[in-house]
């Protein structure tokens, strides 16, 4: 997956704290692309001129393995991510879309044990 960006450095550094992943070794600050390696996905940051304008018309949904939905924004949060809907349910269903630093949307999902512990796996 390709994500145009301002700074792809920087942003590839939010999703390898995002991801649980490796940034590229030969990638360095300054450079035009920067690759995200992680155990379910490939991203690509290239620097393009234009801002983000409008919403993204593909997003990342992201289901945490080893924490819970809840503990996954905020751990998202401190990284930068900012909250831009929360659909959370008082039942405990529901998902959060978060925004990357750059703007980019992502949701996050509750974990498979969530989604057991009510029923839905």
């Amino acid at each position: 997956m390709t994500i145009d960006c301002a700074d792809p450095y920087a942003l590839a550094g939010f999703w390898v704290e995002a991801l649980e992943g490796t940034l590229g070794a030969d990638d360095n600050p300054g450079d035009e692309m920067a690759v995200v390696e992680s155990a379910g996905a490939s991203l690509l940051f290239i620097r393009v001129p234009e801002g983000k304008s409008v919403k993204n018309r593909i997003h990342l949904d992201l289901q945490p393995q080893d924490r819970g939905r809840d503990e996954e924004v905020e751990r998202l949060v401190a990284l930068g991510a900012t909250v831009l809907e929360d659909h959370r349910r008082p039942d405990g269903k529901g998902w959060v879309t978060l925004s990357d630093p750059e703007g980019n949307e992502l949701c996050v999902e509750r974990s498979r044990a969530e989604k057991a512990a009510t029923g839905d796996a």
